[in-house]
């Protein structure tokens, strides 16, 4: 009697990276507004949103990020009053819009990194580094 193999279920590598891309995307997506209170709260002076683009490269590089991706959250983060703004006219080009977090930031950056450090155990303890294959981008 002939046996039949199943299928091979094995994605493609061009599969495999659109996968990765998209859960990039996913996870920058839940992570942009955490991330920006964080370099907020830490700031001692009010930012452009150039310059938290700087600092986002400067703590990571390669940060996977986009800068234009930003604007849209601080513009989120400030309706929400989380962030403060001002528009401080320029010389050397357009006006800058610098944001500064606000109590309720700081309050709302704290809940986030309590959610954070509890995802990041749980996470650690299903996937335990080392877990994932060899070579894989982490």
């Amino acid at each position: 009697m002939d046996t039949i193999d199943p299928p091979d279920d094995t994605p493609a590598p061009s599969d495999i990276e659109s996968l990765a891309r998209k859960f990039q995307k996913e996870l920058n997506a839940g992570l942009v507004s955490f991330i920006l209170l964080g370099i907020l709260d830490a700031a001692t002076e009010d930012l452009y949103g150039y310059q938290i683009a700087k600092r986002l490269e400067g703590l990571a590089s390669g940060s996977p990020m986009k800068q234009g991706a930003l604007y849209p959250v601080l513009r989120a983060l400030a309706s929400n009053a989380l962030l403060s703004s001002r528009v401080v006219p320029s010389y050397a080009g357009p006006a800058r819009r610098y944001y500064r977090i606000t109590a309720a930031g700081r309050e709302t950056y704290a809940r986030f990194r309590e959610i954070w450090t509890y995802t990041r155990n749980f996470v650690d303890a299903v996937a335990p580094e080392g877990t994932a294959s060899p070579g894989a981008p982490l």
